[in-house]
């Protein structure tokens, strides 16, 4: 058989794999915490968050800074700094099997190949020392496993470059000489160079300029659609979620306190308090007089956490039992909403 039959047949069965996988259960997070050894002391980063995704699906993690959105992220990738931060409890199930039980060797084959990161800086992301070429043809030579040739592995580095709207000429030039959304697209290019299962992005777009971000954003969205990838969406932009979004889960102080599809939680008419403080502090461009709200306060500290519900010194619907007791876990054609207004129905 011709090196090229067997090229053939291997990309159909990968291609093959990638269909099978459509509409199935590719990722579930059960009961996760995360905690990080300090001087000052145990920070409780990510309190027991639940939450699954298929095949083809997007879902975003919302919420404030300091929410436990990218440390869940971290999580899911094992990348947590391995002097401070440990799971605690919980499983990340990729495939029916529990990552948190994986080597160290056999992440190494996953990170990259089946699940990958667009981290949330492109200035930082990128090292200085290497072409924006050489960093992409990394991750390829690591995860090199039909061995293909030098040759073959700078054409796929070509054909990302052209992927993500960047000519293949300026592989040899190094990342300062890139403006920052340009970063961004070779960001993107190395995490889908293996063409991952899972794609995290760790709020993709922040350091743009708003016509940077919506063309990402339609980029990211395109090739999500050619690969059949699922994604993490991770970002305090509403307006990204509702326009990208299957799924929705919006965080506070390291738990998921509102869970649902994107129609349930723009559309709905039960919301989280929080949820609906986020909903306030959305400009109206149609009323030229209006004001933002802004949730008063400030998200808790993580080493001396509230009792009762997390958001109760923050809450205008705040109610006594709401300080001392964890909250009422609504649930209704899977939307979730942990708050005691719904216990009696309201």
């Amino acid at each position: 058989m011709s090196e090229n039959n067997k090229a053939e047949m291997q990309e159909s069965s990968k291609e093959d794999s990638r269909k099978m996988q459509a509409g199935e259960q590719i990722l579930d997070v059960e009961g996760l915490e995360v905690v990080y050894q300090t001087e000052e002391g145990v920070v409780r980063a990510v309190n027991g968050i639940s939450f699954s995704i298929k095949a083809g699906e997007t879902i975003g993690l919302v919420g404030e800074t300091g929410a436990g959105k990218t440390t869940t992220a971290l999580s899911i990738m094992r990348l947590l700094p391995e002097r401070t931060g440990r799971v605690t409890n919980g499983k990340i199930l990729y495939k029916n099997e529990n990552l948190l039980q994986k080597s160290e060797a056999e992440m190494r084959q996953i990170r990259g190949q089946e699940i990958s990161m667009i981290f949330q800086d492109p200035m930082t992301a990128l090292n200085p020392i290497f072409s924006v070429g050489e960093q992409i043809l990394e991750s390829l030579m690591i995860h090199n496993t039909e061995h293909k040739s030098k040759d073959e592995l700078e054409k796929r580095v070509d054909e990302l470059m052209e992927l993500v709207g960047i000519p293949a000429m300026r592989k040899a030039e190094y990342p300062h000489q890139f403006s920052g959304g340009m970063k961004q697209r070779i960001v993107i290019a190395i995490a889908l160079a293996c063409e991952p299962m899972v794609l995290i992005a760790d709020e993709p777009t922040t350091a743009l300029d708003v016509t940077i971000q919506a063309q990402v954003l339609v980029l990211m969205e395109d090739l999500q659609k050619k690969l059949g990838t699922s994604m993490i969406m991770i970002t305090h932009d509403l307006g990204i979620v509702a326009h990208i979004c299957n799924k929705v889960a919006v965080m506070y102080a390291g738990e998921i306190i509102e869970y649902g599809t994107v129609e349930q939680i723009f559309n709905g008419d039960k919301h989280h308090p929080y949820t609906a403080g986020l909903f306030a502090a959305i400009p109206n461009l149609d009323v030229e007089t209006e004001r933002l709200v802004p949730i008063e306060g400030l998200m808790p500290d993580p080493i001396n956490l509230p009792e009762g519900c997390r958001f109760h010194p923050r809450c205008t619907l705040c109610r006594e039992e709401c300080k001392t007791g964890r909250p009422y876990q609504y649930e209704e054609n899977g939307h979730r909403i942990s708050c005691n207004l719904f216990s009696t129905g309201e």
